[in-house]
Parts: C-alpha cells; structure tokens; sequence
C-alpha cells in the first residue's frame, strides 16, 4: 500500500496547500532554516510528508498571532503541542481542516474519521458541514484545478464526506415525516456525478419532517415520470454542476414538462454551477433557480 502514498510534494504543491506563497516559503526556509528540502537532479527543492505536515501547523501558529521568528526558535515537539493549544482555545476549524487535507494526501482514513470525531465533540454534524467540509470542499475544488491532488484524492476525500452525510441522514429517516405538504425527489441529470451537495440537501430536507425520494446520479427524465404515479405534486430537486451545459438548459426545461405534463401541480427546483447562466425570469412558471442551499432551504 505504500506506494500509494505521496511521499514528496513540489513548492507550488506546498503553497496551494498551505495557502502560503512559494517565495514565502523560501524565506522562512532560507533565514529561519524550518524546512529543508531535498534537490532532484535537476535542481528542483522537493519536500517531505514531515515537512507538509510541519509547514501546515507552522501557518496555523503565523495566522494565530505568532512570528516567524519566534516559531523559528521552538523545539520540532513544541510546534505541535502548541497547536493543540490553539485548537483547543479557538476555533478547531483550521486545524481540522488541514488534518484533512494531510488525509487526503495520505489516503489515510484513520485520520480523516479522528478528526471527524473530535469536532463532532462539540458540534452538530450541520455544524461540521457549513463550517469545516463546505471550506474544504471549496479549497479541494482549486487544488484539484492546479494538479496539487490527483482524482483519485477527490474520490477519496468525497467518498468519506457522502459516507458521513449517510449516515447522518439515515437516522432521521428512521422516524416517519411530520410535514405532508411536499413530497420531494432529488436526482442529477444525465452525465452528472458530482453528488454531495444534493446529497446533503437531502439531509436538510429529512431533518425538516419532509418524505423525500432520493434518485442520485445521472438520471434520465424519462425515468422521474414512473414517481407521478405514486405523488401527484412532487417538487423535484437537482443540482446541475457541469450538466446540462449553459446551451442546453432551455431546451432540458422544455424537455421535462413535455415529460411531466401529466403533473400541474410538481415543480422542479434547480441549484448548481450551471445555474448562474440563466436568470429566473427565463425559466418557465414551474421551475425555480436557487444561488445556494441556504436560499432553498429559506423557503422550507
């Protein structure tokens, strides 16, 4: 298994993952000596697992207050027990969200859920979602972008965030719907995967008392029709990230009330990235864009 740990990390790959600038980061190599990079043959400074690990906790004490100087001069063990001071003084989001990232990088679930569970100490699962994954997932979207983590860390990383939204999600669907008004279907369109944010939608919408009918990924229209037959107002929920393009949601809007037309009473409620191309006033009567989760859940 080891090989399938990242052992050596580039400047950049320390700078996108720390939030500190590369010629930052050689200062405080140069004149403080805290990190000392290994050179390829070809010159080029690689850095340790230790050395991410040192530098991670080293930007959570510079952006509590401390100086580089006075870090410069801690003992390596005094580094971390001083970070576990700050964590346990003031917001652990920081830390957990860099205990995070070193998981990912690590493919090292252990401490993914250590650090899942120490937060979940003090805060709501809710909690834990809006102010240390949505941060995480946001800070993933861009390392992802600058090839500082692989696919294969995202898929990682997601699959341990959707489990812990399961979870939390099925004891609520343990108990029977107070709210009868609304039947919601959640569903991703066609050549859609990316999940969580519907996921944990669906979440919002049980830990509210509604019956919801979860579909998941790439779902053909035709297929949603099948649900009119067990409610007649359905309000459908979808998340268009990368699907339909800007181009085709027009002609997807037209396409699913031609499908549903056996449904006066259903609407479909749309959220994502797509979204921001089309304003509310182009959209048919029965469908509603939404900026975000919390503008949805407003209206709840």
């Amino acid at each position: 298994m080891m090989n399938n740990v990242k052992k050596s990390f580039s400047i950049r790959d320390m700078e996108n993952l720390s939030g500190i600038k590369a010629h930052t980061i050689r200062i405080w190599e140069k004149r403080y000596n805290l990190f000392s990079p290994e050179r390829t043959t070809t010159n080029i400074r690689t850095y340790s697992l230790a050395s991410l690990q040192k530098l991670l906790n080293v930007t959570l004490l510079y952006n509590n207050g401390y100086k580089i100087s006075k870090i410069a001069k801690l003992e390596e063990t005094q580094i971390p027990v001083l970070v576990r001071e700050i964590v346990s003084n003031t917001s652990e989001k920081d830390h957990a969200i860099n205990a995070f990232k070193l998981a990912m990088v690590n493919f090292d679930q252990l401490l993914f859920l250590n650090t899942y569970n120490s937060l979940l100490a003090d805060r709501s699962f809710k909690d834990i979602f809006n102010q240390v994954l949505i941060p995480l997932l946001n800070e993933l979207g861009l390392l992802w972008q600058t090839d500082t983590i692989s696919p294969a860390h995202e898929h990682f990383i997601s699959h341990l965030i959707k489990q812990k939204i399961h979870i939390n999600t099925e004891k609520l669907q343990m108990m029977e719907p107070t709210k009868k008004d609304k039947v919601f279907a959640l569903f991703l369109p066609e050549n859609e995967i990316h999940e969580i944010g519907l996921l944990y939608l669906n979440y919002e919408i049980n830990l509210r008392g509604y019956k919801s009918i979860y579909l998941g990924q790439t779902m053909p229209i035709e297929n949603l029709v099948d649900l009119l037959k067990y409610h007649d107002d359905i309000h459908f929920v979808s998340y268009f990230t990368v699907s339909p393009t800007k181009d085709e949601l027009t002609s997807y809007f037209e396409k699913f009330w031609n499908t549903m037309k056996a449904s006066e009473n259903s609407r479909l409620w749309v959220l994502g990235h797509q979204i921001k191309y089309i304003t509310q006033d182009e959209l048919p009567n029965h469908v509603k864009a939404f900026n975000s989760i919390d503008q949805l859940l407003e209206i709840l």
